[in-house]
């Protein structure tokens, strides 16, 4: 049995077309309210911030994914997130579960130095903190050998579905719905995305490969990384339109701020919009050679083209117009 806790979100998902098509039928999703991806999944309800839930939940399981979300909100992140993690630690002990969990850089610095595995945590926000905190925890319960697990990091995604990120969010589904794509900050500092089927298949995969535990794995994202300028001139090439776009300074962030909870959300994260974000998955593509990796070319098109939309641009006022459906 392999259990996914946080299911229906969309690694989540992901990771569980993965798990039944490459590697075992026998597949049990948790949430507080689960929902089937293949006719076999079992469905379990329970909230990971109860401890016997928890344990409930993860009982008979050979390896459990922790992909648990929760919207961008530091309060319920302090409050929620590093309860999940303890109780889904002391249930995979509770069991001799092994566990994959499924990180993000949040704790990494908002600088330009590149990103590896050995990177120090320096958090530079409350949401960061508490991903630090979460993670630090399972390091030590791992350095201790007192539980088998791995830690599967991965950047900012974009992606099909119902990806949501600031890029999906603010440049590529805006695109595929005929509006001006907003960039947040810089148009030309080279950003690391991650395609989320790559990250869920990635997880899947160390999570089924024994000498992979033990510690934590950059997931894999294209190396060839694109500026949002590039990204966007991308799109233009796959619609055959241009699309023009507008880049939301940091002043204009602050100033949403004081009407805008999800921008007052966002402001930690701005320092990894002013310069260059490069997440090194190097380590990766050695120990797993054959892992195919999508493309930043090939994932934007499958996002842009997803709407089935055709732009028409009047390039006299630089505008998109209004799409159509194909």
């Amino acid at each position: 049995m392999q259990t996914v806790l946080g299911a229906n979100g969309q690694i989540a998902v992901e990771l569980t077309r993965e798990l039944h098509r490459s590697h075992t039928h026998d597949i049990r999703l948790v949430s507080r309210r689960p929902q089937q991806v293949h006719d076999t999944d079992e469905l379990v309800a329970a909230d990971l911030t109860d401890a016997e839930a928890t344990s409930r939940a993860v009982a008979g399981s050979e390896i459990a994914y922790l992909t648990v979300g929760l919207p961008l909100d530091s309060q319920l992140w302090e409050e929620q997130f590093p309860t999940m993690m303890r109780n889904v630690i002391d249930a995979c002990l509770e069991h001799d579960t092994r566990l994959v969990y499924f990180d993000n850089t949040y704790m990494y610095p908002g600088s330009t130095a590149p990103q590896t595995e050995s990177t120090p945590f320096a958090p530079g926000g409350r949401k960061g903190r508490v991903r630090a905190e979460m993670t630090s925890m399972l390091l030590r319960e791992m350095d201790a050998g007192r539980i088998e697990a791995v830690i599967g990091r991965a950047p900012e995604f974009y992606g099909p579905g119902k990806t949501t990120s600031y890029t999906n969010t603010l440049v590529l589904d805006r695109i595929k719905t005929g509006k001006r794509p907003l960039v947040p900050v810089d148009a030309d500092a080279v950003r690391s995305l991650i395609w989320t089927p790559d990250a869920s298949r990635a997880l899947a995969l160390i999570g089924n490969t024994p000498d992979a535990y033990g510690r934590t794995w950059h997931l894999p994202a294209d190396p060839d990384r694109l500026t949002y300028r590039q990204l966007i001139a991308v799109a233009s090439e796959v619609t055959g339109r241009p699309i023009p776009f507008t880049v939301l300074p940091v002043a204009a962030f602050r100033l949403g701020s004081f009407v805008s909870k999800p921008l007052r959300e966002m402001s930690e994260l701005l320092p990894r919009y002013r310069g260059d974000n490069v997440f090194d998955s190097s380590a990766f593509a050695q120990r797993f050679p054959d892992f195919a990796v999508t493309t930043y070319a090939d994932g934007i098109a499958q996002v842009v083209k997803s709407a089935g939309v055709v732009y028409e641009v009047d390039p006299s006022v630089g505008r998109v117009g209004q799409a159509v459906r194909a």
